[in-house]
């Protein structure tokens, strides 16, 4: 006892397919190639390997894709980043900096108002001063804001 199923669009899609032709250049894509490496002593074939253009650049594009991946996964997850100029721009790291300047700024002012105190100070009591009822007008230095 057996079956069978007309199908009758399934004639038309082969004949459909058939019209159909690849161009020229996916033929040469798909076409398979013969790579042999062989012993140059013996002509002993070592490797043999069946390979299409499609799948040479497919295994090229992978690597590539592969590698790109990789050095961007090094130098963004390791130190690495903070030898590429404005790429680890740490924004507390600038502001803290700008902090640490003014800070050492107002230190130098303050040890130059100290040492000409001291100065003024050995003078007196050296006696190379001249004696006057005023006291000594220190010089300050204004007040430097840095704008970076």
């Amino acid at each position: 006892m057996g079956f069978s199923i007309a199908v009758p669009y399934l004639h038309t899609f082969a004949q459909t397919m058939a019209k159909l032709e690849l161009p020229a250049g996916l033929k040469r894509l798909r076409s398979r190639y013969r790579l042999v490496v062989m012993n140059d002593d013996t002509y002993e074939e070592v490797v043999t390997f069946r390979l299409s253009r499609l799948s040479v650049y497919m295994v090229l594009s992978t690597v590539f894709v592969v590698l790109v991946g990789l050095t961007t996964a090094l130098i963004v997850f390791t130190p690495l980043k903070y030898y590429i100029p404005g790429a680890g721009s740490d924004y507390t790291a600038v502001t803290a900096l700008k902090r640490l300047q003014y800070r050492v700024d107002s230190v130098a002012r303050e040890d130059a108002i100290k040492n000409q105190y001291i100065l003024g100070l050995k003078k007196a009591l050296s006696g190379e001063a001249a004696i006057s009822l005023d006291t000594t007008q220190l010089d300050i230095p204004p007040v430097s804001v840095i704008s970076d």
